[in-house]
């Protein structure tokens, strides 16, 4: 990830607020022996960054914080619940030819797979699909639960946790998307899928963000 790049002068600005902070910027003009005007972009920069705070009649202020830690900080007041999206779900009897179908039809990269009861059996991607087909042309007529990853081999989240616990999941595990799930019992071991969360739901996220 690219970072900004301050100037010399800004980083010295940086250096006169952390150590005489809170100060006025006609006296970090002062300091660095040019007119209040000369410093008023760099001011603006900093504290739009977030390297400073400003306070109208007390003055500057160092805050510590990159734009990057900004970021960071605004995502982890986002719950799941707010932008999870609708989840794309299949019973486990239906066929590899179905669910084949289901995602091209609601261009998703992967079903959820549900019992009987409506709770959360597996989960299958493109790929575990494009596999299955490999070599075995009866294998569209197959249950999709043969080729679907299984509980408790499932990554999954709550509505309740932060999109940035989301992200760094699905960075970590490399996976389209999470199922977003209803814990019914205490025992975690029926989960009802309510959502879906995915790369795009988090892209989303970063360029609205980058707007504000």
């Amino acid at each position: 990830m690219s970072t900004i790049e301050l100037s010399d002068r800004q980083k010295e600005i940086v250096k006169i607020v952390k150590k005489n902070g809170p100060i006025r910027g006609q006296d970090i003009a002062s300091k660095l022996d040019l007119t209040r005007a000369a410093l008023r972009a760099d001011l603006a920069i900093l504290t739009m960054l977030g390297y400073l705070g400003a306070r109208p009649r007390v003055g500057y202020f160092y805050s510590g914080k990159s734009i990057i830690s900004l970021l960071v900080e605004n995502i982890r007041k986002i719950k799941v619940g707010d932008v999870q999206s609708v989840p794309v779900v299949m019973n486990e009897k239906q066929t590899i030819y179905d669910a084949i179908a289901t995602l091209f039809l609601e261009d998703v990269g992967t079903l959820f797979i549900i019992n009987d009861k409506g709770f959360l059996e597996g989960v299958v991607s493109r790929k575990d699909l494009l596999k299955s087909l490999l070599g075995n042309n009866s294998a569209q007529n197959m249950p999709v639960s043969i080729v679907m990853t299984r509980m408790p081999n499932i990554h999954y989240i709550t509505e309740n946790e932060d999109v940035m616990e989301a992200a760094e999941m699905i960075n970590e595990y490399q996976i389209d998307s999470l199922p977003v799930v209803e814990v019914v019992d205490n025992e975690g071991l029926n989960l009802k899928v309510v959502g879906r969360i995915s790369k795009t739901n988090i892209t989303r996220i970063f360029v609205e963000l980058g707007e504000e």
